[in-house]
């Protein structure tokens, strides 16, 4: 009885362990691709084409329909939709009590 009780306790001591290790891997998993800003902040562009930013402090931010961001690299993409919630719930999954 002994050993069953131990064995439980240390499976859910591995299991609460492991739990904060997979708390940012739906935002890869929900995005097509992701694009660095010049401005420093980050655009992901989801599976449905719709757009979502965050900012260079790791929050997400406000994208106006139609603002033409500008990469890194000098390209400009025009802004489709504002999943501000979204990314919000992505990059805050597993982080709030």
């Amino acid at each position: 009885m002994k050993a069953t009780l131990f064995t439980l306790a240390v499976a859910f001591a591995a299991a609460g362990v492991s739990v904060p290790v997979f708390a940012r891997d739906a935002l890869p998993q929900a995005t097509q691709q992701v694009l660095a800003l010049k401005d420093g902040s980050t655009l992901y562009v989801f599976r449905d084409g719709k757009m979502a930013k965050e900012d260079r402090y790791g929050r997400a931010a406000y994208l106006k329909q139609g603002e033409v961001l500008e990469l890194a690299d000098g390209r400009k993409v025009p802004a489709v939709g504002n999943e501000v919630a979204r990314l919000d719930g992505l990059l805050n999954d597993g982080h709030r009590n």
